[in-house]
């Protein structure tokens, strides 16, 4: 059903999770994984720091970006998935706009990606790409959330677990 996964990377947990999920579903379906990392070149645009000094943090964050890859590819070498590294900047426009132009290229089947479950206030100011994927793909997205760690609560004094 699925023989194109598309994954987004960027390097967070939530990233994690979606790459976690992408790699069970490539097994059970056989599929090959699009592994993409967006590089964000927006600050280096703004002419704020001289063209040497940004030529050197352009430089880190492709080498990081390089190295987030290999490492998801060689997750899914472990695992028995072929994958495909995908390295692209963002010269204009959003993370979500590479996404969705990857996933036409691809062309994918499938897209699955880590989400923060922003809401509120923090949606507003920081924007979500997941949201701008689910809205703008012609393909299906599968968004997975990072289960959030529970921390025991001490019980009152003579309460009962």
């Amino acid at each position: 059903m699925y023989q194109r996964i598309l994954v987004p990377l960027d390097g967070s947990a939530t990233a994690e999770c979606g790459l976690r999920e992408a790699l069970a579903v490539a097994q059970a379906q056989r599929s090959s994984l699009y592994l993409l990392h967006a590089l964000e070149s927006f600050p280096l645009t703004l002419g704020a720091a001289p063209d040497e000094a940004a030529d050197r943090l352009r430089a880190r964050l492709r080498r990081y970006g390089e190295d987030l890859l290999g490492r998801a590819a060689a997750a899914a070498s472990e695992a028995g998935v072929p994958s495909v590294m995908l390295l692209r900047e963002v010269a204009t426009g959003r993370v979500a706009d590479v996404i969705l132009q990857e996933a036409v290229r691809i062309p994918a089947d499938l897209v699955v990606m880590g989400t923060h479950g922003r809401r509120g206030f923090n949606k507003l100011v920081l924007g979500s790409n997941a949201q701008a994927v689910v809205h703008g793909s012609s393909v299906p997205v599968l968004l997975v959330r990072q289960r959030e760690t529970l921390v025991p609560q001490a019980l009152p004094p003579g309460s009962d677990p």
